[in-house]
């Protein structure tokens, strides 16, 4: 495992996995890449042992079923770790976010603690979205600004770089939610603990293959999960 590493979930991913660890690995940058498939049942794994096996850079970390987006990282951050990564990025395997940017977030997270990959600062933004999903996904934000007041202006973004420190420092046992609200938590428990995090602007486009794996369930996850954080992790903030 390098000393940069890619995570990337993946669940029934098979027309986008060979494509986006191609795209990753073409980036001036030594990177590895460790897919995390939950036995998905079109078959990524498969692609996804072959890809390892014709590229030292790639492994895989088998699941036995769909867990969840927050666990999958949960793992693959133990995993990345344990095997020496400095810093593990978080990626969507369905091209919404672009591998272009990878370096540009290692660049911010050297010089900070950890990078996000933002559509709501200045040179950012979402051009395949409705304005009502534009505004269901702002005011999200907003909320959790609000209610968990987090500093951070894209807390449900789910393209970032994590130096070791901060996930070394991070109780990944007690970061428990799911999908976007995973994303929530993490940010405020960083912000919590001190690290300094660097929103990078990025393009944010919609998946190039494969459907999509947001649902009703996550968005209220998302909602419930915020009005919680600051009581979970009283302990973590100074006196």
């Amino acid at each position: 495992m390098r000393d940069l590493t890619v995570v990337l979930p993946t669940y029934n991913e098979r027309e986008n996995v060979e494509n986006i660890v191609a795209a990753i690995l073409r980036q001036p940058l030594d990177l590895s890449i460790l897919v995390v498939d939950d036995n998905s049942p079109d078959g990524t794994g498969e692609i996804a042992d072959r890809l390892a096996a014709e590229d030292s850079r790639v492994e895989v970390l088998h699941r036995e079923g769909k867990e969840g987006l927050g666990t999958a990282y949960r793992a693959g951050f133990r995993y990345a770790l344990e095997r020496g990564a400095q810093y593990c990025f978080e990626i969507d395997a369905d091209f919404s976010h672009n591998p272009d940017d990878l370096p540009r977030l290692y660049e911010a997270a050297d010089g900070a603690d950890a990078a996000v990959g933002s559509r709501y600062i200045k040179g950012g933004g979402a051009p395949d979205w409705s304005f009502f999903r534009w505004l269901i996904s702002r005011g999200g934000n907003l909320y959790t600004k609000i209610i968990a007041r987090t500093r951070t202006v894209d807390t449900t973004s789910g393209f970032r770089c994590y130096s070791r420190r901060v996930l070394e420092t991070i109780p990944l046992d007690r970061v428990t939610s799911q999908g976007y609200a995973f994303q929530i938590e993490m940010t405020f428990v960083a912000e919590t603990l001190g690290f300094r995090i660097v929103e990078v602007p990025i393009m944010f486009v919609d998946r190039k293959g494969g459907e999509s794996k947001m649902d009703s369930d996550i968005f209220w996850e998302g909602l419930k999960v915020v009005w919680g954080l600051r009581k979970k992790y009283a302990d973590l903030r100074n006196p």
